[in-house]
């Protein structure tokens, strides 16, 4: 869509969001260029300026627009697919082709809680390993990671270097343990302030908070509790009809 079809049932709005939408995804607008300014689209396309700034409202929403007071309107960044598989930060940004980093925050040990407990089956009071860390790509902040580990199965690992490393690749190249399932939740959620400060967002911004239990053997050897930035990921996953079943006559 080129132009603007005014007897098209669908908004005007909706129309030029299209529009610039396809001029970010085929790169006419690149990251960080700026869009025409409101002015040029009304003239461009026969649009009211009321319907212009609908339409990259909506943009801006979505995250693929962002807003610099005083300068205009630019293309943001695209977002990246959180992974839906077993996989690790540093393995993931690798495989996109960009540059992982981790900044430790905090390591100790402590003693399970009924909640831990629970999630790792063991007994409260069961000692975990507790690291958190700032990941980075390409020097951006993306999330903060919280893991816990069970300190038996790596009784030494918070004397580990881990800066700058991948947690998983340690925990196997050190320890062996190599992990064979997973499963992972996710929930929306709002930054409070220390997870703000950390990935410099604006505290109440929209984050993705994941919850992802590792297995070796069918024991929970790790729990990985994270706040991703909303406005640099979203979800993706592929949906398919089930093969129709033919019924009993």
């Amino acid at each position: 869509m080129t132009t603007i079809d005014p007897t098209s049932p669908v908004p005007k709005y909706f129309q030029l969001r299209a529009i610039l939408l396809d001029l970010i995804e085929s790169a006419e607008l690149p990251v960080d260029a700026p869009i025409p300014s409101e002015r040029e689209l009304c003239a461009r396309y026969g649009l009211s300026r009321m319907t212009v700034r609908q339409g990259v409202d909506q943009l801006v929403s979505e995250g693929r627009l962002y807003r610099v007071p005083g300068k205009g309107t630019f293309v943001a960044r695209p977002k990246i697919e959180v992974p839906l598989r077993l996989v690790s930060f540093t393995e993931d940004m690798l495989a996109r082709g960009m540059r992982p980093g981790a900044i430790d925050l905090d390591r100790r040990t402590i003693p399970a809680d009924a909640r831990l407990a629970r999630r790792f089956d063991v007994e409260v009071g069961t000692r975990l390993h507790v690291i958190e860390r700032l990941r980075t790509a390409d020097g951006e902040p993306m999330a903060v990671e919280r893991s816990h580990v069970l300190a038996s199965l790596a009784p030494d690992l918070l004397e580990r270097r881990l800066a700058d490393r991948s947690l998983y690749g340690v925990l196997e190249a050190v320890y062996g343990l190599v992990f064979d399932a997973g499963d992972q939740t996710i929930d929306a959620g709002l930054a409070d302030a220390t997870d703000a400060r950390h990935l410099q967002i604006p505290r109440g911004s929209a984050v993705l908070l994941l919850q992802r239990r590792s297995y070796m053997g069918g024991v929970c050897a790790e729990l990985g509790v994270s706040t991703y930035r909303a406005d640099r990921y979203q979800i993706h996953t592929a949906l398919g009809n089930p093969p129709s079943r033919s019924h009993p006559r």
